[in-house]
């Protein structure tokens, strides 16, 4: 397996492109994403678990209930969201897409992405659709900044991998900055590959992954309300398709981590007014269930990341949040280092402090990623969850948000 360039475009027979359309008030971001395929591809989607849901999701739930999709359309600059005619909204953009590309509108993925409870009209999408129809090509990057809101980086990611010694691709763009918070979902990302793989195995393995990437990344707390994450798989690449599991389902699901992991990443990195990558392991844990609660609390908690912040090697908040995450541990077994690219320091071990160099320790999180790791002695299971440090910009940023 390797990394490629090219996105969601990488894969074969898809294509993509990003445009301003005058959703935004600021026409120096684009605002407005298409991705398309080239035939009726295998879907496979994740929803948001707010029950203020945006109506794109509605729609796209119904869409998608065949388990086949061929486009994706996606605004950003407004969540449609609360809105009354929200989901004649969402319907009139799928409307669009047949109307200016062919695909039938029962078959396209809809998503918006901004402020909730604002009026959104169809009026600028109907305008912009021969100029974004006429832009699709291998135009990845454009659709990755289409859909940003307050992120400041694009956010993409490609492989190549072989099935039964057939080379197939996926790539993938994602958005994710603020309201990011564990429990599907919690940001965008499109997913593509030109693999050959089933319905129902597509549906598996996408659901399995999300447990151990997007459901595992925690910026501020908040579960968005109409975020999602959805994978179209064309076949296009010709590998005996993927129906049971076995060695190609290994090999499909590895692709698909490798892909999800670097979106994780990218997101909790740019977390909103974020200065750098939170990355908190916990290992010797009594269940799986119990390391994803511990290091979920963790990488939640407002004064580890303040902490993390002010590079503060305050290692009792670390402790503190092992303590109220809901799960039994032994705390006289819990040991806890920090580190990053400058080094490694343990400070706590059977649950005691223990002697450190604080002027070593300060450079280890003055890094722009930094791993909290917990060891707990109590098994064998582990997870890892993503976040980010808290910085005076995240109010900042907040603040205004829709201005």
């Amino acid at each position: 397996m390797k990394i490629i360039s090219g996105g969601v475009c990488a894969p074969k027979g898809f294509k993509a492109a990003g445009i301003y359309c005058g959703i935004r008030k600021n026409n120096s971001k684009k605002d407005l994403a298409l991705i398309v395929s080239e035939k009726r591809a295998a879907a496979a989607c994740v929803y948001t678990t707010n029950l203020v849901k945006g109506a794109p999701i509605t729609v796209t739930k119904n869409n998608v209930s065949d388990s086949y999709a061929q486009a994706v359309i996606v605004n950003s600059g407004n969540a449609n969201t609360c809105n009354a005619n929200g989901e004649e909204i969402a319907l009139g953009m799928c409307a669009l897409v047949e109307k200016h590309v062919g695909v039938p509108a029962a078959d396209v993925i809809v998503a918006s992405t901004g402020v909730i409870g604002e009026p959104l009209s169809l009026e600028p999408m109907e305008k912009a659709m021969p100029a974004l129809v006429a832009a699709l090509g291998n135009d990845s990057e454009g659709a990755a900044s289409a859909i940003m809101t307050t992120d400041t980086i694009k956010k993409e990611a490609a492989v190549e991998f072989q099935l039964s010694g057939v080379s197939c691709r996926m790539g993938a763009i994602a958005k994710g900055s603020g309201m990011i918070h564990p429990n599907m979902a919690t940001m965008l990302a499109f997913i593509t590959t030109d693999a050959a793989i089933s319905p129902e195995m597509l549906r598996k393995a996408l659901s399995e992954d999300v447990m151990d990437s997007f459901n595992m990344i925690s910026v501020d707390g908040d579960t968005s309300t109409n975020d999602m994450a959805a994978i179209l798989a064309n076949g296009l690449a010709g590998n005996p398709q993927i129906d049971s599991e076995g060695e190609d389902y290994k090999t499909f699901k590895s692709a698909l981590s490798r892909i999800t992991s670097a979106l994780c990443r990218s997101i909790a990195r740019d977390g909103e007014g974020a200065t750098k990558l939170i990355r908190c392991t916990v290992n010797g844990a009594a269940s799986k269930a119990a390391a994803v609660g511990i290091a979920k609390a963790i990488i939640r908690s407002p004064l580890v990341k303040c902490a993390m912040f002010g590079a503060d090697a305050n290692w009792g908040r670390v402790l503190c949040a092992i303590g109220y995450a809901g799960v039994q541990v032994d705390v006289d077994k819990v040991a806890l280092s920090f580190s990053s690219p400058a080094g490694q320091v343990e400070v706590c071990r059977n649950g005691r402090g223990i002697p450190f160099s604080e002027e070593q320790t300060k450079k280890i999180l003055s890094q722009d990623e930094v791993t909290i790791a917990v060891t707990l002695g109590d098994g064998k299971a582990g997870a890892t969850a993503y976040g980010c440090d808290l910085s005076y910009d995240y109010v900042r940023i907040n603040g205004d948000y829709r201005s």
